[in-house]
Formats: structure tokens, C-alpha cells, sequence
């Protein structure tokens, strides 16, 4: 596969199905936030970590290229055989929450980002995928699994706020609750 094609250079892309659209459309936009929040998400996982979060980091980052893979696909072109993302990858995000919350300490307010470097990383991710997630609202309703894709991030992002608290209790980070000045 030849990395360079030279058709981008007046600024256009191809997305898949063939049609050309300008590299600050909308949908470009959308699958580029994806493909940010994966390397990010890669950076999470190559932190000292335990083995069941690693694993769990992997699996997200296939499901957002397939996610990505998705927003890249010309809606008006039907029947091209891509991945999906199936209501089973929620319900997986949704059960990781759910266990990794059993362990955490109830949260009686928001919390900080920070507290350690790998924490910070988390919460950098929960932020790009907030941003992932706004940007797919928009795209026309005829994307590709839009709902699921749209539950997916919304749950992702949920997901990554509760492993940033996973992470500061695993690393013995401290935890600062924000306490607003009234």
C-alpha cells in the first residue's frame, strides 16, 4: 500500500464509496477526532497499568476504527460491506463501569483531572471523545450506524472518566474533589 498518493494535495480526501469532499468537512473532521482519541487512548494503555485495562484499551481502540471506518463511508453509497459496532460493545463499556466502580470509593462531587501522568491521560481521552462525540451529532442521519455510534462514544467517554478514578486508586494518586467558591 503506497502512503502518498498526491490527490490530497489541493486539499480534498476520499472518503470510502469514492467521493472526493474538502478535508475540513464535517464528516473529515468527525473520523479525524476518532482517529485522535485512539492515539490517545493507545498512550493510556502504554502506561504501567494492569493487564485487564490493557486488554480492555485494546478492544476500544478496534471498535473505533471501526467507528471510524463508519463516519470515512460516503452515506449515499449503500451496500458496502464495512464492520459494525454491535449494542454488545456497549453493554461491554457499560459492565467494565460497572465493575470498576464497585471498587471505588461513592463520589460525592467532581473531581479534578489530574493527580498523576497516566490519570491526566485518561482524562485528556474523556475529553477528545467528548469532542468525537459532538462533532458526530451533526453528520447527516443517513451515517452508518449513527445511534450506535453515538451511544458508543457517549458510553466511551463515561468509561474513561471512571478508569481515570480506576487508575488514581490503582497508582495511589490523590484524588481532589472540586469544591466550588461560592
Amino acid at each position: 500500500m503506497k502512503i502518498y498518493t498526491k490527490k490530497g494535495d489541493s486539499g480534498t480526501t476520499q472518503l470510502i464509496g469514492g467521493t472526493r469532499v474538502a478535508k475540513s468537512h464535517q464528516r473529515i473532521e468527525a473520523y479525524g477526532t476518532i482517529d485522535e482519541l485512539n492515539s490517545y487512548i493507545g498512550l493510556v494503555r502504554d502506561q504501567a497499568i494492569c493487564t485487564n485495562s490493557k486488554q480492555m484499551l485494546i478492544e476500544i481502540q478496534d471498535r473505533l476504527f471501526t467507528i471510524g471506518a463508519l463516519l470515512a463511508s460516503d452515506p449515499d453509497k449503500k451496500g458496502m460491506k464495512l464492520p459494525t459496532i454491535q449494542a454488545e460493545d456497549i453493554e461491554k463499556l457499560e459492565q467494565e463501569i460497572d465493575k470498576m466502580n464497585e471498587r471505588l470509593p461513592e463520589m460525592r462531587s467532581f473531581v479534578l483531572p489530574g493527580g498523576h501522568t497516566t490519570v491526566s491521560f485518561c482524562h485528556l481521552a474523556r475529553c477528545v471523545c467528548r469532542r468525537a462525540e459532538r462533532l458526530s451529532i451533526d453528520l447527516s442521519d443517513e451515517t452508518l450506524q449513527k445511534t450506535f455510534i453515538l451511544q458508543y462514544l457517549n458510553r466511551l467517554s463515561d468509561y474513561l472518566f471512571v478508569l481515570s478514578r480506576h487508575l488514581s486508586k490503582e497508582l495511589g494518586a490523590e484524588e481532589i474533589p472540586w469544591q466550588p467558591k461560592l
